[in-house]
């Protein structure tokens, strides 16, 4: 899927109808008592970020979404029914929290107390209007200290239908993202033929909270996993890593507008043989990373390349199909002096990954609680990553382009540096945000121009 934003994912003009969890349903979660499953760490220092951040003056949309096509004269009533069907099949959708005092309280709806309530907005004939109207709208609906924070759209034409699905961070990551396409597909033409579709029950990311909680919070301060994040963290300057290369930023200055990076890097031939030349060495995640390494030497002059690298936590085969936020990190060091070739560098990031990927499966935020240090966010990204998906094998994933799927990202304010790269079956997709400074620009593009050239000038 080919990640952007709302202002490039094809908005084309048409009736726009939203659907939102109903007045009945967001009245029923107001006298719901406690859900004694605690928020997992990630999305506990989610929200609390977004409140550090609104308390400092600044308003963060960190949302994220997806669009997709329907063909073909669109029923309603059938895509309602998908929509609340997928949503009712997720617990995560139907829970949210409680401030009390530090802490967050869950709450949690059944399947029999959620409803949807579907809103003709109305028709536009701009398609720049459209795009400002459902950017704002998704904010507000969206946000990380509201409840509900979804907000389901079709912008309806004659020849079919474009689906916007908008959530907070919270509750999705970007596999959960790729897989909505397919599913709502399954769902809706099933309601059209008047047929039940047999789906097995998904496991709850609200009861993988609680079990990842119990494990994180078994740990203590002297725990070896700590000690790690403490050398690491300490060879930081005592800071989480952001993007080694000059981005234009004054020190203490307001955290920046963001600018957004997203096109294609190269086409599948060369995908193909960057990954078959990277698979001795682990594949094309140690290629991106070791290929990273070289280019921000070479932007940088950097002796050492140090980030935290993004994996998934859906380590057993039941969280697969599950919506949520499955997302540790691993922190990495690729020493760059004396300067390696790119196949030393392959070396040297495999070794890095295999020493560090189990540090990702314990929460950061855990890790930081116990390191002591005061690490007070004042941006919504705590450190810049370089991430990697192949995607290939994700139901639906051939239909992608012909159904104008894409993954939705907000960009809106941050002084880091997050970049995403997916295999998709018509070659590799570069999208990255960051800070909205010309030094910035300049270095990002030479960052992407060179990642370009080595990734289609390798050959196994």
């Amino acid at each position: 899927m080919r990640i952007t934003d709302i202002q490039r994912c094809e908005v084309r003009p048409g009736q726009l109808v939203e659907w939102t969890l109903s007045p009945a349903t967001v009245a029923r979660a107001a006298l719901l008592p406690d859900d004694a499953r605690p928020p997992a760490y990630i999305q506990e220092s989610h929200i609390k970020t977004a409140r550090t951040v609104r308390e400092d003056g600044l308003f963060v949309p960190t949302w994220l979404g997806t669009a997709f096509d329907i063909p073909g004269r669109v029923d309603l009533d059938a895509l309602q029914d998908a929509l609340r069907d997928w949503t009712l099949r997720h617990e995560t959708l139907r829970s949210g929290f409680r401030p009390d005092g530090d802490e967050l309280r869950r709450f949690t709806l059944g399947t029999r107390e959620v409803s949807l309530h579907r809103e003709v907005v109305g028709d536009f004939d701009d398609a720049g209007e459209l795009v400002r109207h459902l950017q704002n709208r998704f904010d507000v609906a969206a946000d990380a200290l509201r409840w509900p924070n979804l907000i389901y759209a079709a912008v309806v034409r004659d020849d079919g239908a474009s689906v916007y699905m908008a959530f907070d961070h919270s509750n999705v990551d970007a596999y959960s993202i790729h897989r909505i396409p397919a599913e709502i597909h399954e769902l809706y033409a099933a309601g059209v033929a008047g047929r039940a579709v047999e789906q097995p029950p998904v496991s709850s990311y609200i009861d993988f909270c609680e079990i990842e909680r119990a494990d994180a919070d078994r740990i203590d301060a002297g725990h070896e996993i700590v000690g790690r994040w403490r050398e690491f963290i300490g060879r930081c300057d005592g800071r989480l890593p952001g993007f080694p290369v000059d981005l234009g930023l004054e020190p203490g200055g307001p955290l920046p507008e963001q600018k957004l990076m997203s096109e294609p890097l190269v086409n599948a031939e060369d995908a193909a043989a960057f990954e078959a030349y990277c698979r001795p060495y682990g594949g094309s995640l140690v290629g991106l990373l070791a290929a990273t390494a070289l280019i921000v030497r070479e932007i940088g002059g950097q002796s050492v390349y140090r980030t935290v690298v993004p994996f998934h936590t859906r380590v057993k085969s039941r969280w697969s199909e599950s919506v949520g936020w499955y997302v540790g990190g691993a922190p990495i060091e690729v020493p760059l002096v004396p300067v390696p070739d790119f196949a030393g560098a392959l070396r040297s990031v495999r070794e890095q990954l295999h020493g560090a990927r189990p540090l990702a499966r314990m929460p950061l935020a855990r890790v930081l609680a116990l390191l002591g240090a005061d690490f007070r966010p004042t941006s919504p990204d705590l450190y810049s990553i370089v991430s990697y998906l192949d995607a290939r094998g994700i139901p639906g994933a051939a239909d992608w382009a012909e159904l104008s799927a894409y993954g939705l990202i907000r960009v809106s304010y941050g002084d880091q540096v997050c970049v995403w790269v997916n295999r998709l079956h018509e070659g590799l997709w570069f999208a990255g945000r960051y800070p909205d400074t010309d030094v910035a620009y300049k270095n990002m593009s030479l960052y992407v121009e060179r990642l370009r050239d080595l990734i289609a000038g390798v050959r196994g």
